[in-house]
């Protein structure tokens, strides 16, 4: 019985060519395996059908070619690989995180390196941009088989060029201090269809190089910047299923970003707001005395 459920979900994933039909039937197989104790080991690797992902929206001269196009929150990202490969050499430091950063969004993270180490691919794809981009310098785009975009930035040089095909751990250029670069270091930014997201949401950056989960679904929280600060780490709240993204985004919907006027102290804005201070505080990653600026932005959780 446990080898005939086996060999029909494989026939079933070597017929399908939809990708979503694929996860469906992979996951169901991963269901019946662990409900009936069976080993699948050593069963036939099948792969994921590779969608055509350049059908929609491939521009290899605009860094974001998405940048028009109206947002709808939550959407799911789904992967079918479990851990990812470092893009980096060595243990991982970052030195800089997602979020609010000298007045402006960091949309990505810094992770340290060298001037002239190895940056691979973290995941199967194709290039959709290899050229230099304001700000970014020599910058690498790639866009994977489910819509995500890894973006490699501050390259010294290429290995690779638009269009070309890359492998999982692929060399794709070298490090450096090009674009807008205090000090050399990797600016890895994480999209998907032109939704710029945390990417410590999306995976960790521990040694293990693990996808946090194979469905995940984002909320604004995890797209916007000023929920974040790049200073330290933001509070992980995982969402793999729709309900739970948008009773999250409920919540989130909740939250007040203020923008700091001239006079303003943060008694008199947690004040206002019937906020606590050390909760104003603790949202904004600043302490009890920290200096106000005229423009700053505060997250207000009411």
């Amino acid at each position: 019985m446990r080898k005939l459920v086996v060999l029909i979900f494989i026939l079933c994933l070597q017929q399908t060519s939809n990708c979503q039909d694929y996860l469906a039937i992979k996951q169901g197989l991963d269901s019946i395996a662990k409900r009936y104790a069976i080993n699948v080991t050593n069963a036939p690797k099948i792969k994921a059908p590779q969608v055509n992902i350049k059908s929609n929206y491939w521009d290899t001269i605009n860094f974001n070619p998405y940048r028009n196009q109206l947002k709808k929150f939550p959407f799911q990202i789904k992967f079918t690989d479990s851990i990812y490969t470092s893009p980096v050499m060595g243990k991982k430091v970052i030195t800089s995180r997602y979020g609010w950063r000298r007045g402006r969004p960091h949309k990505g993270i810094d992770i340290d390196l060298v001037t002239g180490d190895s940056l691979v691919a973290m995941f199967d794809g194709i290039v959709r941009f290899a050229r230099y981009s304001s700000g970014h310098g020599r910058t690498v785009v790639v866009r994977h088989f489910n819509g995500l975009e890894t973006v490699y930035a501050h390259l010294s040089s290429y290995a690779v060029k638009a269009n070309d095909t890359v492998k999982s751990g692929q060399l794709l250029g070298k490090g450096g201090t090009s674009g807008n670069a205090r000090g050399s270091h990797l600016h890895l930014v994480v999209s998907y269809k032109g939704n710029y997201i945390n990417p410590e949401y999306l995976f960790d950056f521990s040694e293990n190089n693990k996808v946090r989960d194979q469905n995940i679904w984002v909320t604004k929280k995890w797209v916007k910047s000023h929920f974040h600060t790049s200073k330290r780490q933001s509070e992980l709240e995982l969402f793999t299923t729709e309900e739970l993204a948008i009773a999250a985004q409920k919540k989130e919907n909740r939250k007040k970003v203020y923008i700091v006027k001239s006079g303003d102290t943060l008694s008199g804005i947690s004040s206002k707001y019937h906020v606590s201070l050390s909760r104003l505080c603790k949202a904004n990653a600043i302490s009890k005395t920290s200096t106000l600026r005229i423009g700053q932005k505060l997250i207000i959780n009411r």
